[in-house]
């Protein structure tokens, strides 16, 4: 019961750090970035004038990191995530519709790659000489920006934003579960098995998926982790309206409020999917 409660304020501990070491982060590039003091506005003559009043007025009364950084944390220890400067209406307003489209697109796309990869990589790794051709349509993926391949699919029309993200998650977790399973597949005792006549079916379920589960689990949080990376352009891409096309607008209208709130989601996300990989581990080493 101790050791579970120390488990606990330490991952406590480290999110909290975490949400620390973003809110200081962020608020610094918003703050300092050569854009702060301009407006997209100002390129349209009805609003120019508008607009750089506005700004001229901001950068008058501009406040120091410090005072940004003591606003933003006492509005979150309020309880408030703060308005939007965009929008003028609370964050959480923009934030809470925009979670579940994400989250959908998140867990179909993490769904898919890992069907392929795992496909993929059972059939380039049984045979006793793999080909290497098995690796040529990952290598080309990791060489292609999410970016470049959901722009690739929307002028050709085919394809959409799960389709691009399951693409590039496989092709990072098919070259470690090729790697993984070709080990496996060398082993003393899964040669002897497969000389004696087992079925591979039988071979995957009673020893080599068993004896992969720690590095899985690993897996399984760099792919969430990878998917995170990947969601702003292909949101902004596709004009998918999640968190990361939500993220992209608040960069681009210096709204930190509105950047603050998804950069703590996608960091808690990311420090949630990490414990669990270690408690999955450590309960099976137990």
């Amino acid at each position: 019961m101790k050791e579970r409660a120390a488990a606990a304020a330490r991952w406590l501990a480290r999110t909290a750090a975490v949400i620390l070491l973003v809110l200081v982060g962020t608020t610094a590039l918003v703050r300092f970035a050569p854009g702060y003091f301009s407006d997209a506005r100002e390129m349209d003559a009805r609003y120019a004038a508008i607009a750089r009043a506005e700004l001229s007025a901001e950068a008058a009364g501009s406040r120091t990191l410090g005072q940004i950084l003591g606003a933003e944390i006492g509005e979150l220890l309020r309880g408030s995530s703060g308005v939007s400067r965009q929008f003028d209406v609370p964050v959480w307003e923009l934030v809470e519709p925009r979670l579940a489209v994400s989250g959908a697109l998140l867990l179909r796309g993490i769904a898919l790659a890992w069907a392929l990869a795992v496909c993929a990589s059972l059939l380039s790794s049984a045979g006793r000489n793999p080909s290497l051709l098995w690796h040529v349509p990952a290598a080309i993926l990791l060489a292609v920006p999410a970016a470049a391949l959901a722009t690739l699919c929307l002028l050709l029309n085919s394809g959409g934003p799960v389709l691009v993200m399951a693409l590039l998650l496989a092709a990072r977790d098919f070259k470690f579960l090729h790697r993984a399973l070709r080990t496996a597949w060398l082993d003393p005792h899964i040669l002897h098995a497969r000389a004696q006549g087992i079925r591979t079916r039988d071979l995957l379920r009673a020893h080599l998926l068993p004896a992969l589960a720690p590095q899985l689990s690993a897996l399984a949080s760099l792919s969430i982790v990878t998917a995170l990376s990947a969601l702003v352009p292909i949101e902004v891409i596709f004009n998918v309206p999640g968190l990361g096309e939500l993220a992209w607008n608040a960069a681009i209208n210096r709204d930190l409020p509105v950047l603050l709130a998804v950069t703590m989601i996608m960091a808690v996300a990311v420090t949630c999917a990490g414990m669990g990989s270690h408690r999955s581990a450590t309960w099976r080493d137990a």
